[in-house]
């Protein structure tokens, strides 16, 4: 009899909390004339030292986040795992990394409970 891991609903719910609380500020950024035109998107992303560097953690982080993703599936069999990368990039790391370790873990009990 396998043991079934509260990891995945808490992934899920983490992923939930993530999406809410980055894209209440994304609908304000919109909402207040924000744009996604690299010029004006960028601008802002940049606009001094602190959001710089936010920035370039962020985008360095989901571009790790992209290599590790594409090779671990192919090591655990995750299907899609394109679709993290574009999830992450289109809508935000902090939904798509606790996604995929939702999909993760649920693999790994599944493996576990085949074994």
């Amino acid at each position: 009899m396998s043991k079934k891991s509260a990891l995945p609903t808490l992934y899920y719910v983490l992923a939930v909390v993530g999406l809410l609380a980055t894209w209440y500020y994304n609908v304000q950024y919109f909402m207040n004339g924000g744009g996604l035109g690299p010029s004006e998107f960028f601008g802002a992303a940049f606009a001094n030292p602190l959001t710089t560097s936010i920035t370039i953690d962020v985008y360095f982080t989901a571009f790790v986040f992209s290599v590790w993703v594409l090779n671990d599936s192919k090591r655990i069999a995750i299907k899609l795992p394109w679709l993290y990368v574009v999830l992450c990039f289109c809508v935000g790391l902090a939904i798509s990394l606790p996604l995929y370790l939702a999909a993760r873990e649920k693999g790994s009990l599944k493996d576990k409970a085949n074994a």
